[in-house]
């Protein structure tokens, strides 16, 4: 990559289930051009596309193993060598833990980059299982609800398509809630502690609106932009 475009950003996004990293990561895009990065979606789409490193996914899938850091990267730097992806990635669901962070910025280094900035997206964890185990959706259109913030105008008639059945996800009870939390934080503390000792560690209130959790990190982008 070469001119204006030879330091792309790169972002990685933290938060728990429910964080609206998803909602979010979309409008980054939106803003600043930016192409979100899910670990899942880039081994489907190198699968599909019969690369190298997609060969080895693929082998190592099919025998219900779990894809190396090794691969996860090399299929990433295919990834990020892209045309599309010049003006930056936000990479979520990856790294998760410090050892893949370390790789990371291995892989970025050898290619005269950096991590731009890791945000976390910072939850009240008793808010969040209420938050989430409230969701529920209209079953014939998939319009979204909840006990609290949106509920139908009249109940148990959706508001789009007048449809009467709605459903649940199944784990979005409280317990499995709590239970999903408690893992993200243990999963998620090295990693905090890791782009903190790097000073590249910034925290946003995600229990704020939607449209206040991207003014913050829009004013995060510009900065390390600049």
């Amino acid at each position: 990559m070469t001119g204006s475009m030879a330091h792309p950003a790169v972002l990685i996004l933290l938060g728990p289930p429910g964080a609206g990293k998803g909602t979010q990561a979309r409008m980054l895009e939106e803003d600043f051009g930016l192409v979100q990065l899910s670990t899942g979606d880039l081994l489907r789409a190198a699968v599909a596309a019969g690369t190298d490193a997609g060969k080895r996914a693929k082998a190592v899938m099919e025998a219900g193993q779990l894809v190396s850091d090794e691969i996860v990267l090399a299929i990433l730097k295919d990834r990020m060598a892209a045309p599309d992806v010049a003006k930056g990635v936000i990479l979520d669901g990856f790294p998760r833990t410090a050892g893949q962070a370390a790789a990371l910025d291995a892989l970025l280094a050898a290619n005269g980059q950096r991590v731009t900035a890791a945000i976390s997206l910072e939850v009240d964890d008793e808010a969040m299982v209420g938050r989430v185990s409230g969701r529920y959706t209209c079953a014939g259109c998939g319009e979204g609800y909840h006990d609290e913030f949106k509920r139908p105008a009249k109940a148990g008639v959706c508001d789009k398509c007048g449809g009467e059945g709605m459903k649940r996800r199944a784990d979005d009870n409280a317990e499995t809630v709590r239970e999903r939390l408690k893992a993200y934080h243990a999963q998620t503390a090295p990693l905090i502690t890791y782009y903190e000792g790097k000073g590249l560690l910034q925290r946003i209130d995600a229990m704020g609106s939607i449209a206040g959790i991207r003014a913050a990190l829009s004013d995060i982008v510009k900065g390390v932009a600049a």
